[in-house]
């Protein structure tokens, strides 16, 4: 049986430092934009502090387990102890507190002078072990050594060694593996840079004993002063853009890329309220088109945040207990004095860094570098609920006239966001039906009575 390769990411990394100042946002969380309105789609949680690395993969595989196999270029031989079946619910919890927003406001009665409406605007600016002596033979000619071999849970696992690219490819074709057209020129690359690779297949019989049904995620610790992501094997045998989010749990700050642009998604936009019921599609046909804006090379920053807490949460940040899990080495010595808002561990910051990418638009693997920025940032789409209430005043007349130009403003702001069309925004609206001053027909404003 032929297995597919499934080349995510892996990953050789570098280094991070940070200071910042932290501001609030407010409002009312109503709902998030996960990773699943998105189709191959990728996930890997990156936790590094002075070379150590701890690197989580998850993937969104889809068929028989037997077709399942992972390639990953990595710096070193790993020992078995630096292989690691990780919970996907981590990876889960990390997805959905960091992911794209929706918030909503109330307007405040505009006859009241209310120093808390002040306060307010003020704050939101701010592989299977070899066999026989023949096949050990074989590998010698082609230049193949398994540097180790490993059971993990429920896969099996070979570290190689490889002089050239055409004998791995070869040895990997002769022992299962579905190589797609192409491929030789990127293991060369990798090669070149004196990589091993971490190869993984599931192990049938241990994943019936655990009584498991879905692909766990697998975690790898090791050490290299590189600070990147090999992600040219997941666009060799790809059928189009590709997919990949991307969260670094770091102990100082911000993580961008070094060799394409870092790109900041547009964030604290007013859109209309009818978009509360289809923010899956606002969010995803927004992200296309800052895509498009980027000649399709761009990788855009979703979030950045201090761990310790979260405003508004579209989950609860995550425990020590948790961080850990996914690999944040640094809190080992936390105790219970030690720990942060909400009992949450300090000293993480995390980036969410989402890429759409292929061949043609991203030749290179993606390098990183830390920043000197721990400042907050989250994609966060706001609705903003009109007052309705009768008072009259001034400040009140001057509100319900300004409400039509609001409207239309959220409009052609969510038509430049999504590339939505204009026309089917305002009949969505029923802006038409919008009086000029709420509450009143027009001409009744002409005259006093």
């Amino acid at each position: 049986m032929r297995r597919i390769i499934i080349p995510i990411l892996t990953l050789l990394i570098g280094l991070f430092a940070w200071n910042g100042e932290a501001s609030a946002f407010c409002g009312f969380y109503v709902g998030k934009a996960d990773t699943k309105l998105f189709n191959k789609a990728s996930e890997v949680a990156i936790a590094r502090h002075n070379n150590k690395t701890v690197i989580t993969m998850a993937n969104d595989f889809k068929g028989d387990a037997k077709e399942f196999a992972m390639v990953v270029p990595v710096p070193t031989v790993l020992e078995k102890e630096q292989i690691h079946v990780g919970d996907p619910a981590l990876l889960k919890h990390l997805a959905d507190y960091s992911a794209p927003r929706l918030v909503e406001y109330f307007d405040e009665n505009p006859c009241r002078r209310d120093d808390m409406m002040q306060d307010r605007m003020g704050a939101m600016k701010s592989m299977a072990p070899a066999a026989a002596e023949a096949t050990r033979k074989r590998d010698q000619v082609l230049g193949v050594t398994v540097e180790a071999q490993y059971l993990v849970g429920e896969y099996d696992i070979l570290i190689l060694s490889a002089k050239e690219s055409a004998g791995l490819e070869t040895w990997l074709t002769e022992n299962g593996y579905k190589i797609p057209s192409g491929a030789s020129a990127v293991l060369h690359s990798y090669l070149k840079q004196n990589l091993k690779f971490f190869v993984a297949k599931v192990n049938l019989g241990e994943q019936a004993k655990l009584g498991l049904t879905h692909l766990r995620p697998l975690q790898i610790a090791f050490e290299s002063p590189k600070f990147m992501l090999p992600i040219r094997l997941g666009t060799v045998n790809a059928d189009g853009a590709q997919e990949l989010f991307i969260y670094f749990l770091t102990k100082q700050g911000r993580v961008e890329t070094t060799n394409y642009r870092t790109v900041r998604l547009p964030e604290a936009q007013e859109i209309p309220l009818y978009v509360k019921d289809t923010f899956g599609d606002f969010y995803r046909d927004l992200f296309t088109q800052q895509v498009k804006r980027e000649s399709d090379r761009g990788v855009f920053l979703e979030y950045a945040w201090d761990m310790n807490w979260c405003d508004p949460c579209a989950a609860n940040p995550l425990s020590a207990d948790e961080l850990r899990g996914l690999g944040v080495f640094w809190q080992e010595n936390v105790g219970r004095a030690g720990k942060g808002f909400m009992g949450q561990a300090p000293n993480v910051f995390l980036t969410r860094l989402h890429v759409r990418y292929d061949a043609a638009h991203f030749p290179e693997d993606l390098t990183f570098q830390e920043t000197p920025d721990r400042s907050n940032f989250q994609a966060r789409y706001i609705l903003r609920h009109p007052w309705s209430g009768a008072d009259e005043c001034t400040a009140a007349t001057a509100y319900r006239q300004q409400l039509r130009e609001r409207y239309e403003r959220e409009a052609q702001t969510l038509a430049t966001l999504t590339g939505w069309n204009i026309g089917d925004i305002r009949k969505q609206m029923n802006l038409a039906a919008v009086p000029t001053v709420e509450g009143k027909k027009w001409y009744q404003q002409l005259w006093p009575n």
